[in-house]
């Protein structure tokens, strides 16, 4: 079960999900909105059915042939109860069905739980592990300090991802068609991606999360930002590695965000006027998951395998590594192709 709550000031509205651990089971999605702030709500609602490959909504008069013999609800009666951290859950259908949950609260917003790699500290030995590693398999985030993975729009006060997708991006869309020569057929799924990408790239709150074929292109955005004041003791940057190959290999990968179940997924989008995107050798990953490092988590356990390593290397070697990344050709100029990506890379060259 999932719920993406908005906090709308005086209320509270969003979707929730459920679905069934045995396969060929339908799924279910409900908007909600409630009349007030309280931390107990009651609450009747309709009830949407999805299937549970497509994940596509059933129209009711469909449901009885899809699910042949089974009592499947057209509404549910929910009691939510908010304590703290933890959202209680009791539910009843006309069905005859009823049950219980306690949802904690997404801990994305809290430090990481991924410890750093303790055999590789400084950057000359995070180079001679990279140029090891087997090419194509692994893909790469920069970060600048060692936060927890989240995307940036489940950074922001928004979680409903319908209302995005509804709402949000068609407002994109007519705002920026007066910018690109592309016109984006947003019911068309690989320009819909395409669009979603480029906003992302200049910086638009999206499901999605930049990461990089080059280990190298990733310490340069570690690396990049300038601090005004340092602990040369304690400050670092982190690089974020992940086993694409073997989470491709074992996990589907979808390539929604909405009615849908959690997922974590890689997105490899068209480039559609993102002159950025090539010489960074960029790729996304797309979810409507809010706290990424708990959901890989539970699946390295689920799985026995290791698919995310953390590297945490020294602030203090800044200038050392975007010296010598200047001389295998990553620089601003080269990563941000135009105006503004010249004059950062001609300022960090002249003036330090």
């Amino acid at each position: 079960m999932m719920i993406d709550a908005d906090d709308l000031g005086d209320h509270v509205e969003g979707r929730a999900y459920v679905f069934d651990n045995a396969q060929g089971m339908p799924g279910f999605v409900a908007s909600f909105r409630t009349s007030n702030r309280n931390p107990v709500q009651t609450l009747n609602i309709a009830l949407d059915v999805l299937h549970p490959v497509t994940f596509d909504v059933i129209p009711r008069h469909q449901v009885p042939q899809v699910f042949p013999g089974q009592a499947i609800p057209a509404s549910a009666t929910l009691i939510l109860t908010l304590k703290k951290r933890v959202l209680s859950v009791k539910w009843s259908t006309p069905a005859g069905t009823s049950g219980t949950a306690m949802l904690p609260r997404s801990k994305a917003d809290k430090p990481s739980d991924y410890r750093a790699d303790r055999a590789i500290k400084t950057w000359d030995s995070f180079k001679r592990f990279a140029i090891g590693l087997e090419p194509g398999r692994f893909i790469f985030r920069g970060q600048s300090r060692p936060f927890r993975l989240r995307t940036a729009f489940h950074r922001t006060k928004r979680k409903d991802l319908v209302r995005f997708i509804n709402e949000d991006i068609p407002t994109l869309h007519r705002m920026l068609t007066a910018r690109t020569k592309h016109l984006f057929n947003l019911n068309e799924p690989l320009q819909n991606g395409a669009f979603w990408n480029l906003a992302q790239h200049h910086g638009y709150p999206t499901p999605l999360l930049d990461w990089t074929h080059s280990p190298f292109v990733a310490a340069y955005f570690a690396f990049r930002p300038e601090r005004q004041t340092i602990d040369m003791r304690s400050d670092k940057v982190r690089i974020v590695m992940f086993d694409r190959r073997q989470w491709t290999t074992d996990f589907s990968q979808l390539q929604r965000v909405h009615f849908t179940r959690p997922h974590f997924s890689i997105l490899e989008a068209y480039a559609i006027e993102n002159e950025r995107a090539l010489p960074q050798q960029a790729l996304s990953s797309v979810t409507n998951v809010d706290d990424i490092e708990s959901y890989i988590s539970s699946r390295e356990v689920q799985q026995g395998k290791r698919y995310l390593r953390t590297f945490d290397l020294p602030y203090e070697e800044r200038d050392n590594v975007l010296r010598e990344l200047r001389l295998m050709g990553i620089t601003a100029g080269s990563l941000f192709p135009g105006f503004d990506g010249a004059c950062e890379e001609l300022r960090m060259r002249l003036f330090g």
